[in-house]
């Protein structure tokens, strides 16, 4: 019995494993079948597969839009992996690292948020979990979803409307009244202020991100040319073998690709935090349903003195 339930739990791994990498290597052979034969440096932005035709505007469905997927299909089994056999007390490497990101991700929203907003952990994990995921697959070939200005815009807009919804907390007239503070002639400004977060939290991204891997692809590509002018007298195979392309490019990587995608999904997940936090009145807010709190009992009150 002990050893059927052993191979039960070994198989949902195994098919847990495969759902993390069977979308990635999905990916890579899509990349591999529809990517064109080029020459030289060609660095282009996300292909288009197919477009829908809509009644107003043709919908695209691009290479980002289909990478993006596959991050969130590999994020979802990669969960279910560690989280798969979770028991009271940690015995296994995989719950240790699950607890230890729950631990670090409640950590940091209770620092920049405040209690408050505990909620939010699970949708600041889920950010950072995207955005690294999504610029790392460069590391196998793919394209990253967040050098598309229009997945980095997405994530952007939704954030705003996160941020406008607590800032509406205390009622509308109360957001509309803090658009002209501290003084009316300042209303314009402070409406370009509010229009300018995502567009900023967008190019902030996506600029960081797109610039590193175009500055890899023009170092990979001027190292071949040098090495040709290096070997290129040697005839033969040997003068065209590529020997300054060797280890120069993967120690770049690690930078481009690594820790800067590392550091993007980080700031991005911070500035997040910080717009969300900072935005909300929670002072006022609070106020306002302690007055609200006691218009309720002072009227239960009365209700029931009439009724006696």
């Amino acid at each position: 019995m002990k050893r059927e339930k052993d191979f039960k739990f070994i198989l949902v791994d195994i098919l847990l494993i495969i759902g993390i990498i069977l979308p990635i290597v999905c990916g890579m052979v899509l990349d591999v079948l529809t990517s064109p034969a080029v020459d030289g440096v060609n660095i282009t932005g996300a292909r288009i597969y197919f477009t829908i035709n809509m009644p107003i505007q043709d919908f695209p469905i691009t290479e980002a839009q289909i990478n993006s997927a596959i991050v969130v299909i590999s994020l979802l089994f990669l969960c279910l992996f560690l989280t798969h056999g979770i028991k009271e007390k940690p015995d296994s490497i995989r719950q240790h690292i699950a607890e230890y990101i729950v631990e670090k991700t409640d950590s940091l929203v209770h620092d920049n948020m405040g209690r408050y907003f505990m909620s939010f952990a699970p949708f600041i994990a889920a950010i950072m979990g995207i955005s690294l995921l999504s610029s790392l697959l460069s590391l196998v070939g793919l394209f990253p979803p967040t050098s598309d200005i229009n997945i980095i815009a997405g994530w952007s807009i939704l954030v705003f409307f996160i941020i406008t919804h607590y800032k509406m907390k205390c009622g509308p007239l109360y957001y509309l009244k803090g658009l002209t503070e501290p003084i009316v002639l300042l209303t314009p400004l402070n409406i370009l202020g509010e229009v300018s977060t995502p567009i900023s939290m967008a190019f902030r991204h996506y600029g960081n991100v797109l610039s590193g891997s175009v500055i890899s692809v023009l170092i990979t590509a001027a190292l071949q040319g040098l090495s040709q002018k290096l070997l290129g007298w040697i005839p033969g195979t040997l003068g065209q073998f590529p020997l300054l392309q060797i280890g120069l490019p993967a120690v770049l990587s690690i930078y481009f690709d690594v820790f800067s995608s590392c550091l993007q999904a980080f700031i991005f997940a911070m500035l997040t935090m910080l717009n969300i936090s900072t935005a909300f009145p929670q002072e006022d807010y609070l106020a306002r349903q302690r007055r609200k709190a006691e218009k309720r009992r002072i009227r239960n009150a009365g209700k029931m003195i009439s009724t006696n």
